[in-house]
């Protein structure tokens, strides 16, 4: 198992001085912001740690039930105390390969499912398991009733599901447009710059350090953020693009 790059390369920013650190803190809140993404929340999905349970550790041991390899390759992450971002730079996965791969190990009662209902709503909308009402509805943020009454409204309408919901005053355009893009963007495969990136005290496997894996997925990143772009201009000049 490789070594958490993630944390690999946060250590090389946390050795910065306190006035290069300032800048970058600055530069990131400002570029989050432009995004409306204008809250940070520490209790997110990405960093969430997922724990296997009993029944989880023996599968990983034992592999009893022969699932495919990918799944015991993210058991081994949550035994190694991995977040799921770290799980998904590890393995090259996007988060919606994470998501979908939590959602199967949930159901099969190989980890424990969050305490906290937004990780949970997150991690089924990101996964294609919820819908966007589904999404709002199972973090709280709307009701059954108020779910009811947008749907109602729908049938009628040529709108996206998520403007009538901010339409009706359920959610704000900002609520939307931040799921919209986190849902997104899970779909994007991230590959850290290895060039400014410490070596990993672990050697990767040969399927997995070829450079032609590497310049392929970041050749994906770069392809998917100009679609990100390009989604985002549409959501500024044209209200109703909000899906």
């Amino acid at each position: 198992m490789r070594k958490n790059v993630l944390n690999i390369f946060l250590d090389k920013l946390y050795s910065f001085p306190l006035w290069v650190k300032q800048v970058i803190f600055v530069k990131l809140k400002r570029d989050l912001e432009k995004h409306n993404f204008n809250t940070i929340c520490e209790n997110s999905f990405s960093m969430y740690c997922p724990t296997l349970t009993f029944s989880g550790k023996n599968e990983l041991t034992d592999k009893k039930c022969g699932f495919d390899s990918n799944i015991y390759n993210f058991l081994q992450c949550c035994e190694n105390d991995f977040s799921m971002l770290d799980i998904a730079l590890t393995n090259f996965w996007s988060m919606e390969e994470v998501a979908k791969y939590f959602e199967f190990c949930a159901d099969q009662k190989l980890i424990t499912m969050p305490d906290s209902k937004e990780i949970s709503a997150m991690c089924g909308f990101i996964a294609g398991k919820y819908r966007i009402g589904e999404y709002f509805l199972h973090r709280g943020c709307v009701t059954q009733e108020q779910l009811d009454k947008a749907i109602s409204s729908a049938e009628n309408s040529d709108k996206k599901f998520a403007q009538i919901l901010a339409d009706l005053g359920f959610i704000s355009y900002n609520d939307a447009i931040s799921a919209l893009m986190l849902k997104q963007e899970a779909q994007t495969r991230f590959v850290l710059d290895y060039n400014i990136t410490p070596k990993c005290e672990h050697e990767l496997s040969a399927t997995q350090k070829t450079d032609s894996e590497i310049e392929k997925l970041q050749k994906e990143n770069l392809h998917l953020k100009k679609k990100l772009t390009q989604l985002l201009e549409l959501l500024k000049n044209d209200s109703g693009d909000i899906d």
